[in-house]
């Protein structure tokens, strides 16, 4: 069961909470889902235009969205907020401009927050997109895993899992492949596990990520 279910709607209301807080008559609950949705995919877009070459990724551990009947407040976690956007008063002005368009909603303000991560190699999405880097760079899958692993390491986690999935290395065969290093109990709802599940697209097929990572708990 642990395998099949994900960790954070298993754990909702005990260790984990939405990322999205708000309440709608369940006739407009679907459109509230699709604005929480373009929103997203919206500053992801923007993060990943605007970002610098160097930096390789984009560094969104997650994205928080809480409505009130005049107000959308969105804030942002990220990792390395300096090499993302450039003059950041600047920035959050243009992405608060391109969300509203999008949105094109009148009767609601928008406002947009960022927050730093301070260990973003414990952030599981920060973790998944640096392994879909090296994926892409031709890098062997093991080699960005153990490399994976040792930066959490360093971040103080109780244990984290690693999943890759699909024609790892170009093989004709379609394949899973996991490391595990410390505990991570997935059935104990005690345990605060954070999770994240990641599509990369490299020259040879599709390639499913998927990481967990014990947090905190018994």
């Amino acid at each position: 069961m642990g395998q099949k279910i994900n960790p954070l709607g298993f754990r909702l209301g005990t260790t984990q909470n939405h990322h999205s807080f708000w309440f709608a008559q369940p006739k407009s609950f679907s459109m509230g889902l699709q604005e929480d949705e373009k929103i997203r995919d919206c500053i992801k877009n923007y993060v990943q235009k605007n970002m610098r070459i160097s930096s390789g990724f984009e560094g969104i551990a997650r994205i928080e969205i809480q409505k009130r009947i005049d107000l959308i407040q969105v804030i942002i976690h990220i990792g390395f907020p300096n090499l993302l956007i450039e003059g950041q008063r600047r920035g959050i002005e243009e992405l608060q401009t391109n969300v509203q368009k999008e949105l094109n909603s009148v009767n609601r303000r928008l406002n947009i927050a960022i927050t730093r991560v301070e260990k973003p190699y414990g952030q599981p999405n920060i973790l998944a997109e640096y392994i879909a880097l090296q994926l892409k760079n031709r890098v062997s899958f093991r080699k960005a895993m153990k490399k994976a692993i040792e930066l959490t390491e360093q971040t103080d986690t109780k244990g984290i899992q690693i999943q890759i999935a699909g024609r790892i290395d170009g093989k004709e065969i379609a394949r899973v492949e996991w490391i595990r290093e410390g505990r991570v109990p997935l059935q104990t709802i005690r345990a605060k596990i954070d999770h994240c599940s990641y599509t990369v697209r490299t020259i040879y097929g599709v390639l499913g990520i998927k990481i967990w990572i014990f947090v905190d708990g018994k």
